[in-house]
């Protein structure tokens, strides 16, 4: 028992910290200052930030009243999927900040794209070493795909 409990310990001080703001549980009273800065922490190319969105999007309704638009058509007319590869929870990240800076969408698309970029990466990082060449690869188009794209307001939510 006390083995498990160092590792326990140990394991806590080794992870990184969430920040506060992406915190899985929202606040009793949400604040539209609290809105940007949790959707701004939801939106960084940091594992840590991509982990907080997905236990955020896993209990949508605790954040319901900020008004979040959780909404996505995946990776749009492109398989969510391609060789293999699943690049589903990339597509969404993606769509949750496109859709949800929709207001101030210019100022924030290339970041919003970097982000796109990290999760395709980190996807392919936990891919076999032989495969990864080919997810990596396949992961550029995608990320050229919305790079290159002529966007100035984000895309209509999916109905």
């Amino acid at each position: 028992m006390p083995r498990l409990v160092a590792i326990a310990a140990l394991t806590a001080t080794l992870l990184p910290a969430v920040p506060a703001s992406a915190a899985t549980l929202p606040p009793a009273t949400p604040v539209t200052s609290d809105r940007a800065e949790i959707l701004a922490a939801w939106t960084q190319p940091t594992a840590e930030s991509t982990a907080a969105w997905k236990a955020a999007r896993s209990h949508r309704k605790r954040w319901a009243a900020y008004h979040f638009d959780w909404s996505t058509d995946l990776c749009t007319r492109a398989p969510e999927t391609p060789l293999g590869f699943d690049f589903s929870d990339a597509c969404r990240h993606h769509d949750f900040g496109y859709r949800n800076y929709r207001t101030t969408f210019a100022q924030h698309k290339k970041r919003i794209d970097e982000v796109f970029r990290a999760d395709l990466r980190r996807i392919c990082d936990a891919r076999r070493l032989a495969a990864q060449p080919f997810c990596n690869a396949t992961a550029f188009t995608y990320f050229e795909a919305v790079r290159l794209l002529p966007r100035t307001q984000p895309p209509t939510p999916a109905i």
